[in-house]
Order: structure tokens, then sequence, then C-alpha cells
């Protein structure tokens, strides 16, 4: 009898490139396996206008449908970017079956077509407006270029591309427009996938824009009990990319860290030593909390959880609980 996963992910050319990357290692590891890749467009899709807190944060705007599918029985297994996932909430029934290899974790500043980084000083100065909706991106860019605009921006990776280079404005929750952008603050890993990595006019570094917590890894979820399919996806799990999975995710957990929390968190494997350094800072990027631990690569929630008390220990909360959404 042939065996079958259904895989639920978000209509979105980037989510459907990764999705159909984990169908394709899984063609190799269980040829047996029929896979079917059924498209979801969760609200936080189609509203593109309200701010995300309106349906719960990412989890609820983009994870939450799909994961309700999981638990229902109607998929096997859910496609989601790990930087995407709340890491302050219990998921019960459901665990991380597979993280893939782990794609360059950095952040990125695309300019409009045709338009250098030489050019946009020359025309703007420093007063140019860059286009976001992380709020940890913002915290940093105004770290370190408090001079420049962040500006309000939001859609997929190859529709704010496109944006930017038409020069649209930008919706905002309140009913008003803001834009049109200059330039755009990204994940490398996702213009890759989408086939823009050439729009890439400058990488920041982890040293000067920490990564958010997961960022360039993708998770495939499944429901716990559910041995079948957790078996394929422990095929094409990549045993780096899920340490680094939990150690990170720990640190969310215990900074309780929420949708709209400026947390950033990176760990990096040397044989038998993981390094993970988190960040917390203030919207306005003027507080700067950081943490650097070294420990067991084989102990990576005990090595998030240290990293995250310290940071606790440093005053982190204070500027987590500042920004939390009231509801």
């Amino acid at each position: 009898m042939t065996e079958s996963m259904r895989i639920g992910t978000r209509k979105s050319t980037m989510a459907l490139a990764q999705t159909e990357e984990i169908a394709r290692r899984l063609a190799v590891v269980a040829p047996e396996l029929a896979v079917e890749i059924v498209k979801f467009e969760p609200v936080g899709d189609r509203d593109q206008t309200s701010n995300l807190l309106k349906h719960g944060g990412k989890g609820g705007a983009f994870v939450g449908e799909i994961r309700a599918a999981v638990l229902k029985g109607t998929l096997h297994a859910a496609m989601h970017s790990l930087k995407d996932m709340p890491g302050n909430e219990d998921t019960p029934g459901l665990v991380i079956g597979a993280t893939l290899v782990r794609d360059p974790p950095t952040d990125a500043l695309v300019l409009r077509e045709g338009v250098s980084l030489d050019d946009l000083k020359r025309t703007h100065g420093k007063g140019f407006k860059i286009g976001t909706n992380a709020v940890r991106r913002a915290a940093y860019i105004r770290r370190l270029f408090p001079e420049i605009e962040v500006i309000h921006f939001r859609g997929a990776a190859d529709t704010r591309v496109r944006k930017l280079d038409n020069g649209e404005m930008q919706r905002l929750p309140d009913g008003g427009e803001v834009g049109p952008a200059d330039a755009l603050i990204m994940a490398r890993s996702g213009l890759e996938r989408v086939g823009l990595a050439s729009r890439i006019a400058r990488d920041f570094t982890p040293q000067e824009m920490l990564p958010a917590v997961g960022q360039g890894i993708v998770a495939v979820e499944c429901a716990a009990h559910d041995w079948a399919s957790r078996r394929h996806l422990s095929l094409i799990d990549d045993p780096a990319a899920h340490l680094s999975c939990d150690a990170e995710r720990e640190v969310l957990w215990v900074l309780n860290g929420h949708c709209n929390s400026p947390i950033a968190g990176y760990s990096v494997i040397s044989g038998h030593e993981m390094s993970l350094t988190a960040s917390v800072l203030d919207e306005a990027g003027g507080q700067f909390i950081e943490v650097t631990r070294i420990g067991p690569a084989d102990r990576p929630r005990e090595l998030g959880r240290a990293v995250g008390l310290e940071l606790l220990d440093k005053g982190a909360g204070a500027l987590i609980e500042a920004n939390r959404p009231e509801h």
C-alpha cells in the first residue's frame, strides 16, 4: 500500500519553494511516499493592512490555521519558516519532526532596481526610508543608523521587492499611508528562495544585526502521535539545524518573548561545542543587551536556558514587557 503525506503551506512563492524542497528530499529517502502539497492562505496573507497583532502575532497570522489542520488530522504535516513560529507558547499535540539544513541566516539590504547604494547616498544623503515589518530589524536599523527613517512594510518577499521597485505606498493599520520606501531589509535566505539574491546591495553580518531566532531554518511540524510521519520526517532532519532550533527557541521560551519583541538569537556549532548569542533591544534601538555563551552542542536547551536567564538578570525582561502588546 502506498503511504501518503499531505503537507500544508502558505501560498507564497517562498513558502511553496520551501515545501517543494521538503517534497524533493522525501522523494529521495522515502520514494514509496506520495507527497501532496496543500496550499493555505492564512489570515496574515489575506489581510495585508492590519497589524499582525490583530491576528495574534505571527503565530496566529501565519501558523495557527495550518497547525489546526494538522491537529484535526486533515494534514499530516505543516511547513513553517522557523522564525515565524511562536517560541513562548505551548503547542500540545505537535512536534517539530524535521528541520532542513540551515540557509544563510543573515539580513540584507535591497534597493530599487537599477539604484546603487552610492546613488542612494548621493540623492538622499543619510535621510532615506527603509521598509520592514520586523520589530527586530527596525530596532537594529535605528541603533546602527539613527538618522534613517524606518517605515512599516509588509508582504511576501517577492511582493515587497515589486512594491519597492514600483515606488508604491504602504497602507498602515490606521488607514493612512507611508512611503514609498527607498530600500528594504529582508532575510537573505528568503531572497535566495525566490530567486532575488542578485538584488542584495549589502549583507549585514551577525555582529552588525543578529538574526532572528531560527532565521534560515525550514521546520516541518507534525502530530506528536503520528509516528509514521515522524519516522519519514526524521529521514530529512538535519541534526545541526535541529540543535540550533532547540537552543535558540529555548531563549524565547525563557524570555517569554512575544511577536512584538525585538529579540535576536543565533547559534554556531563547531565540533562538539555550540556558541549561542542572543540580544534584546528596545523598540528605538537605544537600549541593547547581548549575551554570548558556549556549551556542549548536545545540550542545546541547557545552553539556551542559561543565555535566557542571563539576559533576564541583565534587565531584558523590562525591555520585553515595555513592548508587550496590550489585550
